[in-house]
């Protein structure tokens, strides 16, 4: 079978896969990952907000940039999902078609939120992959330990230029003119996960 079947065939395979699960081809591997936690939800969600007030025009922003929710990027053979991404304006020459449900131009910026289960893969085999394609930045956020760790790329790799926690106001490359309230990423302490009082401040 040559390298061209299989890379067909695994594009495939993404969409075969059950409800509840996300698919990435990894060095021409498929793999699945359960979709986010509540927690997890709340922080992607949360951080794009954060940043697309500041940053993104159609949030009334500075409009220096585009951000998307989980887009699925095909980069050379490799399909990657981060939970979120980030393009600056200047490299985006025209709107992104609605009706393609994928990208093929590498993000600037891209953000994993992490879990137990999903720890290793984001940090042995995509941040590699992120590297490789051109990423400059990348973000991984923890809503269990809630903290921030950020990446720039650098020659050999990633260099890690920041540890935030809690409730720290971040102001951090690529967005060091956009201060990021980590507190809001996470779900309230209290909060229970399939009880109405989820989100709930009153009765």
């Amino acid at each position: 079978m040559t390298e061209g079947i299989i890379h067909l065939a695994n594009h495939s395979m993404l969409s075969a896969l059950p409800a509840g699960w996300v698919g990435e081809i990894l060095d021409e591997e498929l793999v699945a990952s359960p979709r986010l936690t509540p927690a997890q939800t709340r922080a992607a969600f949360m951080l794009g907000v954060e940043l697309g007030e500041q940053l993104d025009k159609r949030r009334g922003g500075s409009g220096r940039w585009c951000f998307l929710r989980a887009p699925e990027l095909r980069l050379g053979h490799d399909v990657l999902v981060p939970d979120v991404a980030g393009w600056r304006r200047e490299r985006v020459a025209s709107p992104i078609d609605p009706d393609v449900p994928f990208l093929t131009l590498a993000p600037d910026w891209v953000c994993e939120v992490i879990a137990p289960t999903t720890a290793a893969l984001d940090r042995t085999r995509k941040l590699p992959l992120y590297a490789r394609q051109g990423v400059s930045h990348v973000w991984l956020v923890d809503p269990v330990a809630r903290t921030l760790e950020t990446y720039q790329r650098v020659k050999r790799g990633w260099l890690l230029t920041g540890c935030y926690e809690s409730d720290a106001l971040v102001r951090a490359e690529p967005f060091s003119s956009a201060p990021v309230e980590l507190e809001s990423l996470w779900l309230p302490e209290s909060s229970v996960v399939g009880d109405h009082s989820l989100f709930a401040t009153a009765p």
